[in-house]
């Protein structure tokens, strides 16, 4: 389908407040309980109206409270005002009483705005397996919303907020014009570890000017989360709180109807690039990492295949070690390929670093070791695979495993 749109993408902007409509405000209440009041952990998201919402979850058997909350309030509502997130306590396998704080801060937040609980949704993200210090939660929720206001300070403080292992916030802006409308979306996310979705310790909230149907924002924001957050991969863990929301709350009046394709195509589009920036920034600021990989398989027989095997070889040990020590070696590459066991035959395979051939039908292109050197030596690169079976391709974001992440993760 011909392309009828334009997009803009502005990267750290202060946060989700750049869309109008949209407040943000942050505190500090010590929810890790280690007196330290400095340290913001709490934030709010409100829209002045009520805002079409959907989201993307974890598909960890083991769920948190606050997913398990979320999915239940929007299968009741297609409309929300508030997101309340909290770093520091997952509120995960916490059981009823994890489940009773998590409907409790809904209703404490849909109090204070004059709304019902069922619209506003609620996320946490930190520490698993403890009980969440609610009197200081709700201490921090009234702080947030006293901060409340449209203003780049505080969105930039909601970005902060929900950080935990993250080195630095992460917000982008994409703007999209079609057809003479203008539609803006924001994002703020926060990941850095247990990152291997299907949907890692991540949170990812995105607001948009749009007017739009929740049947039709819930089949976007899963075709985007798809092909973003879903392929990402840190350490190959999924956490039991992976979450993603959208709310548009329709400020700009630009209707994205199901009977016009253009205005769909362009907002799935918008969606997916701030998705996609968000996903990158989660990577990017992976526990310790040094190096950030672009693993791309084509020439498969299916989209199946080629994820299958990008993810083989981005999550495999060896493979994840060697390029933390620039070593470029291509034979545990090929051999994390083969035991996805997809059916691939060693001797189509095309394999280049960043476009230097490292393999030609499966026989090694011997003189470009140097170069290949070279290629893996450097912050960010792309290993190219290419199974020669067909015309599927698929690509995931993946990064080293270093020193520095054994020894972060080998305590709390």
């Amino acid at each position: 389908m011909e392309k009828n749109y334009k997009i803009d993408v502005v990267e750290d902007v202060a946060g989700i407040t750049v869309v109008k409509g949209f407040r943000a405000g942050a505190a500090a209440c010590d929810i890790r309980n280690k007196n330290d009041f400095d340290r913001l952990d709490t934030a709010v998201i409100v829209s002045d109206n009520l805002a079409t919402a959907a989201g993307v979850f974890t598909t960890n058997d083991v769920k948190a409270a606050p997913v398990l909350t979320d999915i239940a309030n929007l299968d009741r509502t297609t409309k929300v005002r508030a997101i309340v997130a909290n770093s520091g306590n997952a509120n995960a396998c916490t059981g009823d009483r994890g489940m009773e704080d998590a409907r409790r801060t809904c209703e404490f937040l849909a109090e204070k705005l004059g709304v019902e609980a069922k619209q506003v949704l609620v996320c946490s993200t930190g520490r698993i397996g403890e009980f969440m210090p609610m009197d200081k939660l709700f201490k921090g929720i009234e702080g947030a919303l006293g901060s409340l206001s449209d203003s780049a300070e505080s969105a930039s403080a909601a970005a902060r907020a929900i950080m935990t292992s993250d080195t630095r916030p992460k917000t982008v802006q994409v703007d999209v014009e079609f057809n003479g409308k203008k539609i803006r979306l924001a994002g703020m996310a926060k990941g850095a570890g247990m990152i291997e979705p299907n949907m890692a310790t991540m949170l990812a909230f995105i607001v948009c000017d749009a007017v739009i149907s929740q049947s039709l924002l819930k089949e976007c924001l899963k075709f985007a989360a798809n092909k973003s957050f879903n392929r990402i991969t840190v350490d190959g863990d999924m956490s039991t709180n992976d979450t993603v929301l959208c709310m548009c709350n329709g400020s700009s009046k630009v209707e994205i109807l199901e009977s016009d394709a253009d205005s769909i195509m362009a907002f799935r589009k918008g969606l997916l690039e701030v998705s996609k920036a968000l996903a990158r920034k989660i990577v990017g600021d992976g526990e310790k990492i040094t190096k950030v990989v672009e693993v791309h398989v084509c020439g498969a027989k299916t989209e199946g295949q080629a994820e299958k095997i990008c993810r083989s070889i981005g999550n495999s040990l060896l493979v994840k070690s060697s390029w933390f020590g620039e070593d470029p070696n291509w034979g545990r590459i090929t051999d994390s390929a083969g035991y996805a066991r997809t059916g691939i035959k060693l001797e189509k395979i095309d394999l280049d670093y960043d476009g230097i051939p490292v393999l030609k039908a499966g026989q090694p292109v011997a003189e470009n070791k140097p170069l290949w050197k070279k290629a893996v030596s450097k912050k960010t690169f792309t290993i190219n695979l290419n199974l020669n079976l067909g015309q599927a391709e698929e690509t995931i974001l993946a990064s080293d495993l270093t020193e520095g992440y054994v020894n972060f993760n080998k305590g709390e």
